[in-house]
């Protein structure tokens, strides 16, 4: 079992406009966790977002919401990896994934951003693609109803009740995951994510 510091980092966009919104499910699953680890989100101006540290498993876990919007949010996560110490491979970033179908969740470690700013910004801060991402699906608007909206406008959109109860549900496995993976269990946290 890892006792070293690891950051958990949810991306979204800071406003109330922006709250519910399919761009915004890596704060919502951070939020499921604050509440989980009894932690409150506080500004720290320094690390330009909302931070908490929580002791699990022995270790210092610390989870930060970026207030940068999400093409800046790389800034925030570096300035407390650096300041902590935390190296990339201790670092899990929680975003909404457009090639996932909404329900699903999927967790790794490195890769290409696959488009998505917020991951982008992230590897360009940080040097290196090899921290861990979970990825939880929103799907993408070319399966949707309106198959030729732009994506800018779907992801800043809120999904519609029945699509953010399944998101609901993806982030309820992807919470599982994370508890986990702070144990080092990498291997048995993607296999019950990915598992049907």
């Amino acid at each position: 079992m890892s006792t070293q510091t690891k950051l958990i980092v949810g991306l979204g966009n800071p406003g109330s406009e922006y709250d519910n919104t399919r761009h915004n499910a890596g704060w919502w699953l951070l939020d499921r966790l604050s509440q989980q680890f009894n932690v409150t989100l506080s500004p720290e101006s320094k690390f330009h977002g909302l931070t908490a540290r929580a002791r699990i498993h022995g270790g210092d876990v610390w989870l930060l919401q970026p207030m940068q919007y999400m093409n800046r949010s790389g800034a925030a996560i570096a300035a407390l990896a650096h300041f902590y110490k935390i190296p990339p491979e201790n670092i899990i970033v929680l975003h909404d994934e457009l090639d996932l179908p909404i329900g699903s969740a999927k967790m790794k470690l490195g890769g290409s951003s696959g488009g998505h700013n917020g991951l982008k910004d992230t590897q360009a801060k940080l040097g290196t693609d090899k921290f861990w991402r979970l990825r939880i699906g929103i799907d993408h608007p070319r399966n949707s109803a309106i198959p030729l909206q732009p994506v800018a406008d779907y992801v800043l959109k809120p999904p519609k009740q029945a699509e953010r109860s399944e998101i609901n549900q993806s982030i309820d496995k992807a919470q599982d995951a994370i508890n986990e993976w702070l144990t080092g269990n990498t291997q048995k946290a993607i296999q019950n994510l990915h598992s049907k």
